[in-house]
């Protein structure tokens, strides 16, 4: 799934429901997490950010201390596509790699 194409709400509700620690806020997707410790979620931080680079799809990330939010939204479609939802499941990825939750 990782079309760029605007998703309409039936799509996005069964995206959701395949990655049940992601929230829907308007036009984006959002999670947040605790790692371990600092080295950890920078490590997260750096995963995310070979994942991103590799899909041409960047996640706004806040990093305060160990704890980690990631935005998604594909702005030059106006809201959510496949391709959010792929980048959410590798970021789920990397924060299970480094024990984060």
């Amino acid at each position: 799934m990782s079309s760029r194409a605007r998703m309409d709400e039936d799509e996005i509700a069964t995206a959701l429901a395949a990655l049940p620690l992601w929230v829907r806020d308007g036009d984006s997707i959002a999670r947040s997490a605790d790692a371990p410790d600092f080295p950890a979620a920078i490590r997260v931080v750096v995963a995310v950010a070979e994942q991103a680079e590799a899909l041409d799809h960047h996640p706004d990330i806040d990093i305060r201390w160990r704890t980690l939010r990631f935005v998604l939204s594909t702005h030059s479609a106006g809201g959510l596509t496949g391709l959010d939802f792929t980048l959410a499941a590798r970021i789920d990825e990397a924060l299970r790699a480094e024990s984060a939750v």
